[in-house]
């Protein structure tokens, strides 16, 4: 039986609000991964901004309000995974670099979950791969899943799916006031339902990562995807396609 030192002095109980009205315009969030983009000269060029300025996003109507949506997020597909579409593992590991080197708080990451070994993260069997480039998706943050498990939630996916690389991206470059919504406690943490951990290299891909904000530090753990962890929700999205 294996057991994780959770920080638990970091954790106490977290309201169930979801935070209307606090997700950024698409400009706001294309303003925040130009500022990523030159700190980390992570090479996406300037046609592709500028393609995503002049293209017209999609909107949230009535029925998506209804089903939990929030508001619509920009997010980035780096690399290949040989398919045409982007690398869903590479896609993270970036974010998670950035979020580590620039970002003005603390980071702490569990030592099972390790981007250094790309073999033991995976896109979950049956996740819709990400796109190249630039993407929009219609968002929400996690507190419609707060008393499920992740493997529940993912049975229940029709329209939507679980977040992975967009986790990262969400709070560490688009969102990051959202981490100190975590931080006051006035929103769940999150569990990326849409990545599966192998903790001990073995292709046991029975873990899930979880993403929380407390005293100021932005955490990188993990969490097995058949137990439900009650300062955890699970945010899923719809993907919308790029401009």
């Amino acid at each position: 039986m294996r057991f994780f030192f959770w920080p638990y002095n970091l954790f106490s109980k977290v309201a169930h609000k979801e935070p209307l009205n606090r997700v950024l315009s698409i400009n706001e969030q294309i303003r925040f991964w130009y500022k990523a983009n030159r700190k980390m000269n992570w090479g996406i060029k300037r046609d592709e901004f500028e393609r995503v300025e002049a293209s017209s996003p999609p909107t949230l109507n009535e029925d998506d309000r209804i089903q939990g949506f929030i508001g619509l997020a920009l997010f980035y597909g780096f690399g290949d995974d040989g398919y045409g579409y982007s690398d869903a593992v590479l896609s993270g590991k970036l974010v998670w670099e950035y979020a580590c080197a620039f970002r003005n708080r603390r980071t702490w990451q569990c030592e099972y979950v390790d981007f250094n070994k790309p073999q033991d993260i995976r896109l979950r069997p049956g996740a819709p791969a990400r796109p190249k480039g630039f993407y929009w998706a219609k968002i929400q943050s996690g507190g419609k899943f707060k008393t499920m498990t992740v493997s529940q939630v993912r049975k229940t996916m029709t329209n939507c799916t679980g977040w992975g690389p967009e986790g990262f991206q969400f709070l560490s470059i688009t969102h990051s006031h959202f981490a100190n919504l975590m931080n006051e406690r006035e929103i769940p943490f999150m569990a990326l339902a849409d990545y599966d951990v192998a903790p001990y290299g073995y292709n046991d891909f029975f873990d899930a990562p979880q993403m929380f904000c407390s005293n100021n530090t932005l955490g990188l753990g993990i969490g097995n995807v058949d137990r439900n962890y009650p300062l955890f929700g699970i945010p899923t999205l719809q993907l919308n396609g790029g401009p």
